[in-house]
């Protein structure tokens, strides 16, 4: 049952009309596989490891410093902020919706990695217990990295107090995890897939990647989301959807945004910048 849920979510479709079809060559797939990633989570990862490099060789250890997310971007204009942040959060989508045009391209749509309607309910309850596990283990890491010097002090928000703010902040752990999941999980191993990759060395590529682009948090960030990303591949393979893990994701940033801004400077435990 594992093994054809991962043939399903991976292996090429048949064509709206029935037929196999010979598809694209494979290096047709391997370019556009890359120009999907530098569209998006590969830009990232090469923008951490500037940003990682700039805090490594900046005076003063990395856990005096901060990763600042979901920051003001017109501070004291509050209206041009939130429209701001909606383009961003826009924009930041634009990959997902290309990954799907390829795959309706290609024969198969979203629904051959799991990104459909057909089983809410499942997709939700298996992603909170997952993010259960996941968002308490992270924060646990996180805490233990910043005390040994592996990890800048991380800020979720620094957003003003508008009545926009909590919106936005879910709105932008919902981006997060359908960018992160869509790109990282379903289409990438789907195209590793076809390029002839082994299923270890796909569950790698997408698991480093996805550390990659958290380095700008510092090690532990990049460690901790290499492991979270070893989970979600061996979660994906086993349920052949990416819906449990979207949901899932956007959980564990919707506490992490919404806890910050409600709990920062009123317990101890929680480091602030």
């Amino acid at each position: 049952m594992r093994q054809k849920a991962r043939e399903a979510a991976e292996a090429p479709q048949a064509r709206p009309d029935g037929t196999a079809g010979a598809g694209p060559s494979r290096r047709t797939l391997r370019t556009e596989t890359l120009l999907v990633l530098a569209l998006s989570l590969g830009a990232s990862a090469v923008s951490a490891l500037i940003s990682f490099v700039g805090s490594v060789t900046r005076p003063g250890g990395l856990k005096d410093q901060a990763a600042r997310l979901n920051t003001s971007h017109a501070p004291g204009r509050p209206w041009l902020d939130l429209a701001w942040q909606v383009f961003g959060v826009a924009t930041a989508l634009v990959p997902v919706f290309l990954v799907a045009h390829l795959l309706l391209r290609e024969g198969a749509g979203p629904r051959a990695i799991g990104l459909d309607r057909r089983r809410p309910g499942s997709d939700l309850a298996r992603g909170t217990a997952v993010a259960a596990v996941v968002g308490g283990t992270g924060l646990l890491l996180y805490l233990g990295a910043r005390a040994a010097g592996a990890n800048l002090t991380v800020v979720p928000e620094s957003l003003p107090d508008v009545w926009w703010k909590f919106p936005v902040l879910i709105a932008s752990a919902v981006q997060n995890a359908v960018l992160e999941e869509v790109v990282v999980v379903g289409y990438l191993l789907r195209r590793l897939g076809q390029l002839g990759w082994s299923p270890a060395a796909a569950l790698a590529a997408s698991a480093v990647l996805r550390g990659s682009y958290h380095l700008y948090q510092g090690l532990g960030g990049l460690v901790g989301n290499m492991a979270m990303g070893v989970l979600f591949v061996l979660l994906y393979r086993r349920w052949g959807r990416v819906g449990p893990l979207v949901a899932a994701h956007a959980l564990i940033d919707v506490v992490a945004f919404t806890g910050y801004a409600l709990l920062a400077g009123h317990v101890g435990w929680l480091p602030t910048a």
